[in-house]
């Protein structure tokens, strides 16, 4: 069966639907869906809403109403076949009586399977798997990272010079990067459930953690704030520690512990925004799904790198990235890096965090 234009540009609308809802659904997928009418028109669109809300299909079938008979569903997630806090999309869609759906991503899951079987039980044609790469690494991500390795997926974000120095040889560390670059770490932060800091950043830097919109103001969602202080370290006025999101200290044992713990805690988006040393301990776990650099054009000579000891003592043993995206942020540079190879080094340190 052929897949139309019509339904590949719907189809990148649904990701994009997903995307901007991410940090809001979890533990739930954060799914798009795009309803057209039978004449190919758009007719309505739709999110997953926070748990216990509205699953995207229904969401773009209300907004569609009448137009959906005998048009397409584009869905970057199969519909769910199963009850839980919300009926099953399949249903819905059948009794909207759409004549087609377009499904990007095959639902993972034992319990919410059987969507797919569903609808063309009743009549309906399925087309499955229509750009599910795109998908899997876009809003689906997160939550397939859960299903398949039961942790949340982290995002390693970090602020640098050009020669990869993080804070001068004094500890200064404000501003590294411009105003561009700073309001995109807010805008990073707002899609993300947790943001973990270790200790010694929680000390030194005294952060807030919290996530401000445009005009300087605290947005209406703040992720869970978390700091890794296994030695008690972190101040009682520490600004973490003020009512403006909330916070769990944790003294995980390492980043694998850490990690279960927030899963438990239903975070799928981890926000890892500490210094070397932390990031050092995920990365030579390979826990880190992603980096988000920011490169700002500023030379120091001297001072902490961007990531402590690896345990990497040749270039044939290097940790290597994709680069997935380079956008200019006003004088700084943003680099999206995605691992091809983890280092499989030694086990984090117990200290430093």
């Amino acid at each position: 069966m052929t897949v139309l234009d019509r339904e590949r540009a719907a189809m990148a609308r649904a990701r994009e639907l997903g995307a901007s809802v991410l940090g809001t659904t979890s533990p739930n997928p954060a799914v798009g869906a795009v309803v057209l009418a039978a004449d190919g028109t758009v007719a309505g669109e739709g999110a997953t809403q926070p748990a216990g809300g509205a699953h995207a299909e229904v969401r773009a079938l209300a907004a569609a109403g009448e137009r959906a008979r005998g048009g397409t569903a584009v869905v970057t997630l199969e519909p769910c076949a199963h009850t839980g806090r919300t009926g099953p999309c399949a249903d819905a869609l059948i009794a909207a009586g759409v004549a087609r759906v377009v499904v990007a991503v095959p639902e993972p899951t034992e319990l919410a399977g059987g969507g797919v079987d569903r609808l063309r039980a009743a009549g309906i044609a399925v087309e499955l798997g229509v750009e599910q790469a795109e998908a899997e690494l876009g809003a689906l991500g997160p939550w397939l990272t859960g299903v398949r390795e039961h942790r949340p997926q982290v995002i390693w974000k970090v602020a640098a010079t050009l020669d990869g120095r993080v804070a001068a040889a004094d500890g200064s560390s404000r501003w590294i990067t411009g105003e561009e670059a700073r309001a995109a770490v807010h805008r990073l932060r707002a899609t993300c459930d947790a943001v973990v800091v270790g200790s010694g950043t929680a000390v030194t830097d005294d952060p807030q953690l919290t996530v401000r919109d445009a005009d300087g103001r605290d947005a209406d969602r703040q992720p869970l704030r978390v700091v890794v202080d296994r030695r008690g370290r972190l101040p009682e006025h520490a600004r973490v520690l003020d009512d403006a999101a909330p916070t769990v200290v944790s003294r995980a044992a390492d980043p694998a512990a850490l990690l279960a713990e927030l899963f438990d805690r239903d975070v799928r988006r981890v926000l890892l925004e500490g210094g070397p040393t932390l990031a050092a301990a995920f990365l030579r776990a390979g826990l880190v799904d992603e980096a988000v650099v920011h490169l700002a054009p500023k030379l120091l000579g001297a001072g902490p790198s961007l990531v402590g000891d690896l345990g990497i003592t040749s270039i044939a043993g290097a940790l290597s990235f994709e680069t997935v995206e380079i956008l200019p942020l006003g004088g700084d540079v943003q680099l999206r890096l995605r691992p091809t190879r983890h280092t499989g080094g030694r086990q984090p340190d117990r200290e430093g965090s």
